[in-house]
């Protein structure tokens, strides 16, 4: 796998984010836009995948962190791929612990097929992270879930799908987060009118609050709202 793209914190770490891009893409897709939204003492780490045939694009080689066999809810998946992917982010998470950063400081996240991975990865990890964003994706082996839960049923869960994805249909996001539901007590799901597969302006500006309320960092935008609202 290549070198995952980095971007240092700007103040003294004490958090990292690891975020997971989506099929055909590289770490290099999602890192300036979420360095513009992380905390100061957040470190971002984006991974990208290996490349490897890809079965629902024809064997086609590109980066992706398992094979994709169908986007058919019911369809089969690639059990040992996926698997292979958790224990990669698994090796990242616990390079995090050993330089000093304790779980409950580390979010995942990623988008697609990387918010996937996220999902699976913390929901096996034994640990508590602080928690996952999960942007346009699934559950993947959902049909082992909530048996395959390894992690605290605390840890919170922000799931974001835009109701005209074309790519990974709004329903897939709704029954993820339904099931999530079921056996996790922090998941939020969120609804973006009108966007496709991508992100946008209003889902980066969630994920910036989202993240600082995990990590407890009041920013300027958060300061100026409490100013704004005191009563002297």
């Amino acid at each position: 796998m290549a070198a995952p793209v980095i971007v240092e914190a700007t103040a003294k770490q004490t958090a990292t984010l690891i975020f997971m891009h989506g099929l055909g893409d590289t770490g290099h897709g999602w890192s300036s836009a979420l360095a513009a939204v992380r905390p100061p003492f957040m470190k971002v780490i984006c991974p990208t995948a290996p490349t490897q045939p890809v079965s629902l694009n024809a064997g086609f080689r590109m980066p992706s962190w398992f094979d994709l066999k169908t986007l058919d809810i019911g369809g089969p998946e690639d059990e040992p791929g996926i698997r292979s992917a958790r224990d990669n982010i698994h090796g990242m998470i616990n390079k995090e612990l050993s330089a000093g950063i304790p779980a409950n400081r580390i979010v995942l996240g990623g988008f697609s097929q990387g918010g996937a991975l996220a999902l699976y990865s913390a929901l096996t990890f034994e640990q508590p992270l602080a928690g996952v964003v999960a942007l346009s994706c699934w559950l993947p082996l959902h049909k082992q879930f909530p048996s395959a839960k390894i992690s605290s049923d605390e840890v919170p869960i922000f799931q974001a799908h835009g109701d005209y994805d074309p790519v990974v249909p709004y329903k897939f996001g709704q029954l993820s987060a339904s099931l999530l539901k079921s056996f996790m007590k922090n998941v939020t799901f969120k609804t973006y009118s009108g966007l496709s597969h991508s992100s946008s302006d209003e889902e980066m500006n969630d994920v910036k609050d989202i993240i600082s309320k995990w990590t407890h960092w009041e920013g300027p935008s958060m300061a100026r709202k409490a100013q704004c609202c005191q009563i002297s």
